[in-house]
């Protein structure tokens, strides 16, 4: 019988990997909790209209990308074509800042007395996309989101969220780069020029770039196709036809990054990959992480919450891949100062001290110490290299003589020092 195999795309995150896992999440709560966010944990799987409406059915996240599942009525599988299952079925998400929002205008938010409200969130997403080097089609995604103020000094908030954590982290040779795209009205005056533009260029485009100046023409200038590249280099720039006061907000963001000191580029081309986006988005990069430089995107979208039908609300936030930046920690050789090993680790010498041995190591636990005993019935040296490979700080043994005076040898690890103590001391003594 075949071997049933993980799936393409995803991984299993073993101990001894996980660790750093739970290292990097609590930076995120720690440094959240000091911007006065809040953690929100929304449903793994939505209305697929919800991503239609609110991430764009001219994106590619949604034509090509997204786990869609049939409707479940009545306990029984409704078939539906792709078209039905997009209009009534369930969606995996592939992003969660709909999902957010829709919490946001669902729970009446908007009303709330304390504005804005400032979220975080940890949790899988799902994308069938190639996978690659820190790119996964079960991926988690760590992201904030702020809801209620167009103040542009949010938006320098929400990218020092983000730079900070890499920061605090060592990762180095990290790159901002900002732009505005504008709002509704200034990307119709900017199309105009555009597609006027692209039409010069139209057939010798990428077959995906011919698609989105249909769709959304802004998204050609996002291409990753060198060819691309070449002919649209000279395409009119969005930042040519903002309003007075889209450039206003967008000279206030870089006049408060520079306040705090994080530098930015200016990348007129950078408009990011879904629907939503309005006035400020920007991404964190760094060269040396390989195919994929990007590690963290984000900006503004304002018009989401009405769009979902709540009160029009503005909004803005990023998302950042774990997986990702797991592998910009490895590319720098960063070691994270993650505790391994065990307290403690019981040896017993003989069958009859493994009734007391079992119950000290519960009392072990219930001190805070984490202990471990053998449940093998191996041999005192087999238990003792167990012991070294668990990378026990102590080891405690019982034998026939410590049974009868109630007492047990403890040994430390590091030193090679050992003395006998009464069984009720262990726990303090470890501790200590």
């Amino acid at each position: 019988m075949a071997k049933i195999q993980i799936p393409r795309g995803t991984q299993d995150v073993m101990p001894g990997q996980v660790e750093l896992w739970h290292y990097i999440e609590q930076k995120m709560r720690e440094l959240c909790h000091r911007y006065n966010y809040g953690e929100i944990r929304t449903p793994i799987f939505e209305s697929t209209d919800l991503f239609l409406r609110g991430v764009g059915e001219t994106t590619d996240v949604v034509q090509k990308e997204v786990y869609s599942l049939a409707w479940i009525k009545d306990k029984q599988t409704k078939e539906l074509t792709l078209g039905e299952t997009q209009q009534e079925g369930l969606t995996l998400r592939p992003e969660n800042t709909a999902g957010v929002v829709r919490s946001y205008v669902e729970n009446k938010l908007y009303g709330a007395a304390n504005q804005p409200t400032k979220w975080y969130y940890i949790g899988p997403m799902f994308r069938h996309e190639r996978p690659q080097a820190g790119r996964f089609r079960q991926f988690t995604q760590f992201g904030v989101e702020a809801i209620g103020s167009a103040d542009p000094a949010i938006d320098a908030e929400v990218i020092s969220i983000a730079i900070r954590l890499y920061e605090e982290l060592g990762i180095k040779g990290l790159s901002v780069e900002l732009n505005s795209v504008g709002t509704l009205e200034d990307r119709a005056r900017h199309r105009t020029h555009l597609m006027a533009f692209l039409e010069n260029v139209r057939h010798d485009l990428c077959p995906d770039c011919q698609e989105r100046m249909d769709r959304n023409p802004l998204r050609v200038l996002d291409c990753k196709v060198e060819k691309c590249k070449t002919l649209t280099k000279d395409a009119p720039s969005i930042l040519e036809h903002l309003s007075e006061e889209s450039a206003a907000h967008f000279q206030a963001v870089q006049d408060y990054l520079a306040a705090i000191g994080i530098p930015f580029t200016i990348n007129p081309r950078m408009v990011r990959g879904l629907d939503y986006y309005t006035q400020t988005a920007f991404e964190i990069k760094m060269a040396e992480i390989g195919a994929v430089e990007t590690l963290c995107g984000g900006g503004r979208y304002n018009g989401l919450v009405a769009d979902l039908g709540g009160e029009d609300m503005p909004g803005i936030g990023f998302a950042l891949s774990i997986e990702r930046l797991l592998l910009a920690l490895e590319k720098q050789g960063i070691a994270l100062p993650v505790e391994t090993g065990i307290d403690c680790f019981i040896v017993v010498q003989t069958e009859q001290a493994k009734a007391t041995a079992f119950k000290l190591l519960d009392q072990l636990r219930q001190a805070g110490v984490t202990a471990e005993m053998d449940y093998l019935g191996r041999k005192m040296k087999a238990q003792l290299k167990a012991s070294d490979r668990l990378q026990a700080k102590f080891t405690a043994i019982i034998g026939e003589s410590e049974l009868a005076n109630g007492t047990v040898v403890l040994k430390e690890m590091a030193t090679g020092e050992q003395r006998e103590l009464p069984l009720g001391e262990l726990a303090g003594a470890i501790r200590k």
